[in-house]
């Protein structure tokens, strides 16, 4: 086997990316959609690069940068943080879910795609991409932001409903009819959650004993190994690699060697990730998007004023303010792999063939777009506070009885001002009394020592003879000086 022109190829698409990252980075654009534009670039679907790349050639180095992204992702998440706030991620996170799919579904019924390719659009549309996700949380360094924790939540809650709603779909795109098999799905997927969160709550100590070893280098086989096995566990039972991923990084992650496991997993995490991007782009055909141009221009509009709404809906149900809440709708704007898994179901099961190049153009324009509404929304939020407030004040409109409440409210001033000069001068007074009290307390100190001193002399005199010289008088007693100023 010959592979010495296909790593010459993959090996000049990597510098290609980085010398365009670096040039991103000047704009604020993350290497998410650098890495997928470069992929676009060297698809075999278009003339673009001199360098033709088969995606299949990575599919499986692909696959580990997803499972890596959401191991990182349970590996980060805050088992605390979520079980005592359950019930409100819950109620968020279905609440999220609910108005982005729900719009979705809609959507798709109005584009007259029919029921089933509705369903699709539904998911392609109102799930947001852990992955990049994911990604995005780590580059831009806001794991610890008061809002990120909430993120994380609402994402394992939108994730556990993924695993949920793919059952749904296969069973559905398969043509089945039956009950039984859409129920016996979802139970496995149901005690598969189960099981993994209970041991990441109550096994952490057998999980620290299992992965006791100072080797490191076999510590890393072992975690690398758990994370593809775990993967693989998840794609057998239907809940997809990626929800099994992410549940051993929760489990993981609950262990003792947590820090050790993010040493070694983050450069194993960031190499694999740029493949999975890079292999996302290949897999595009750019000569299809102009027949769905019109609905991807719509679906982005549906996507950020959605995101706005939930993002907002979110910050106000865990009592957030406005910086969380467009924080969060920059970082659930982002749609990704999951996308693109829809679209190969719904080729597979024979749906509008359309719906292939819709999610390959709206994934490629929603990664370029929401990263960069990510990375410059703390920068969109202080500019918001910086000029509403003046804004607001200029249009408002004047009120006749204005002066009369500015008259009562300098009226109610002047009067605490005079009550705190009165207050003041009684203070000062006390303070004066007290003075005097403590010198005359000082005084009384010193005429007792005096009296004692000289009721002392008195003593020594009637009991001794008097001295013929100065030299001869017994010294006095230690302790029996007399204190001038010791009380002051």
């Amino acid at each position: 086997m010959h592979v010495g022109e296909d790593l010459l190829v993959l090996g000049i698409l990597l510098v290609v990316a980085y010398v365009l990252g670096r040039l991103g980075k000047l704009i604020g654009l993350p290497s998410i959609p650098i890495y997928m534009i470069v992929g676009v670039l060297a698809s075999p679907n278009t003339d673009f690069f001199p360098l033709d790349f088969e995606s299949g050639d990575i599919e499986l180095i692909a696959v580990f940068g997803l499972i890596l992204l959401l191991f990182s992702l349970g590996l980060e998440f805050d088992q605390e943080e979520f079980f005592g706030n359950a019930k409100t991620l819950i109620i968020s996170g279905g609440s999220w879910v609910l108005i982005n799919m729900g719009a979705g579904f809609i959507f798709g019924l109005l584009v007259g795609w029919g029921p089933r390719e509705a369903l699709v659009i539904a998911g392609m549309t109102g799930t947001s991409s852990s992955a990049i996700i994911t990604k995005l949380l780590i580059e831009l360094r806001r794991l610890a932001n008061k809002e990120t924790p909430m993120i994380l939540g609402v994402t394992v809650v939108g994730d556990i409903f993924i695993a949920i709603y793919l059952s749904i779909v296969s069973v559905v795109l398969s043509g089945k009819t039956e009950i039984w098999p859409i129920v016996l799905q979802l139970s496995i997927a149901f005690l598969f959650l189960v099981a993994m969160f209970s041991l990441a709550r109550w096994g952490g100590r057998v999980v620290s004993r299992l992965m006791r070893t100072k080797d490191d280098e076999l510590f890393t086989i072992l975690f690398f190994g758990l994370v593809v096995l775990f993967a693989g566990i998840g794609e057998i039972i239907g809940v997809t690699d990626a929800i099994g991923a992410f549940l051993i990084g929760v489990v993981l992650g609950a262990s003792s060697y947590r820090a050790k496991i993010e040493r070694v997993a983050v450069p194993l995490r960031d190499i694999f990730a740029a493949f999975f991007f890079l292999n996302f782009g290949l897999a595009l055909d750019v000569a299809q998007f102009g027949s769905v141009i019109g609905v991807v221009l719509i679906a982005i509009v549906m996507t950020f004023v959605l995101s706005l709404l939930s993002g907002a809906l979110l910050a106000w149900l865990h009592k957030m303010g406005p910086r969380e809440a467009l924080n969060t709708a920059a970082i659930f704007v982002n749609r990704g792999e999951f996308t693109l898994i829809l679209a190969t179901l719904s080729v597979s099961a024979g749906l509008d063939p359309r719906l292939q190049p819709f999610a390959g153009l709206y994934v490629l324009s929603m990664a370029i777009l929401g990263p960069l509404f990510a990375a410059n929304s703390e920068k969109i939020g202080s500019a918001l506070r910086r000029r509403v407030p003046a804004s607001v004040v200029a249009r408002a409109p004047r009120n006749p009885m204005r002066g009369e409440e500015i008259a009562l409210v300098e009226a109610a001033t002047a009067a605490q001002a005079a009550d705190a000069d009165e207050h003041t001068r009684r203070a000062a007074k006390r303070d004066s009394a007290n003075s005097q009290a403590a010198e005359d307390t000082v005084a009384r100190a010193k005429r007792t020592h005096s009296d004692v001193d000289s009721m002392a002399d008195f003593a020594l005199g009637q009991h001794s003879p008097e001295p013929d010289d100065a030299a001869e008088r017994p010294a006095r007693k230690p302790g029996r000086e007399t204190h001038t100023g010791d009380y002051s």
